[in-house]
């Protein structure tokens, strides 16, 4: 049987995250120390343990038919690849930072100054946008201690807490872009991969959503229910069924959970008690 060839990161916080939501999506993984290929045993699926940075170029050449892989990394080295998913983890920015005593405040003051970065190709379209000229100087890691060794005016790395810039006496003065990790797809994937693909991604956004939303079940007034109903529009609208309690029904839906705190206000404004809040797994659309 031919099996779809995933790439993902082979370590640190992405490769962790990928390979969580893939047993998220029922998909399991051999993968012993130091592999660098591993087959699901219940998928036709091989995953290839790859360094960031090389992964457009395999996805370029057809080597892997998808891969899940910053977001950051493909506005650098793969701008000509699909991103078909966004998969809210992993999240990071893509920041201009300067020394705390500098008086740069965007980029824009960095005209005509000196950038180390690793990420030469985005710093480049952000600069030409803006019409900026600025001496870059590409360095792979460590790029924080440029300036404090008077090699660089302003750096340009990716930013997740701050904590590191704030260990190299750096400030973050601005964002050029936000980042996650997303499943991207490569140009000469096969009509047979891309059915498998199909699958994996319909599985994605079933998690995805899940992610995003709470189940609620709660008991309330009828002479209220119209109001609470509206506040709880659910998938397509809530489960009412009536209490024994006479005058009372129980209500089960689904928000998300960025509104769960407004809507749980509102419901209690309305009347609501007995409020219950459960996580959800998965949700098939």
């Amino acid at each position: 049987m031919n099996k779809l060839k995933i790439a993902v990161q082979k370590s640190g916080r992405l490769h962790d995250d990928s390979m969580k939501i893939l047993k998220e999506i029922g998909i399991s993984v051999d993968n012993g120390k130091d592999q660098l290929k591993a087959s699901a045993r219940n998928f036709p699926l091989e995953i290839f343990y790859l360094r960031n940075g090389d992964i457009p170029q395999y996805l370029r050449d057809g080597v892997v038919d998808a891969a899940i892989i910053g977001e950051n990394v493909l506005v650098e080295k793969g701008d000509d690849i699909s991103i078909i998913e966004r998969l809210g983890f992993s999240k990071c920015k893509v920041s201009i930072a300067v020394p705390k005593s500098s008086n740069a405040k965007s980029l824009k003051d960095l005209d005509g100054k000196r950038i180390a970065t690793s990420y030469p190709n985005t710093v480049n379209q952000f600069l030409d946008k803006d019409g900026i000229k600025a001496n870059l100087h590409i360095i792979n890691g460590s790029v924080e201690i440029a300036p404090n060794i008077g090699l660089a005016d302003g750096i340009c790395d990716i930013v997740s807490s701050g904590s590191t810039l704030f260990k190299n006496g750096l400030k973050e003065i601005e964002v050029l872009l936000k980042s996650e990790a997303v499943l991207a797809t490569s140009p000469r994937i096969s009509n047979e991969n891309q059915t498998l693909i199909d699958k994996i991604q319909f599985r994605l956004q079933s998690v995805i959503k899940g992610r995003e939303s709470k189940y609620v079940l709660l008991n309330a007034p009828n002479e209220k229910l119209n109001d609470i109903i509206n506040l709880l529009p659910g998938m397509k609208s809530p489960t009412v069924l009536p209490l024994a309690t006479e005058g009372w029904s129980s209500v089960h839906s689904v928000i998300n959970k960025n509104d769960f705190w407004n809507v749980i206000d509102e419901l209690k404004a309305n009347g609501a008690e007995g409020i219950l809040v459960c996580p959800i797994e998965n949700m098939v659309l």
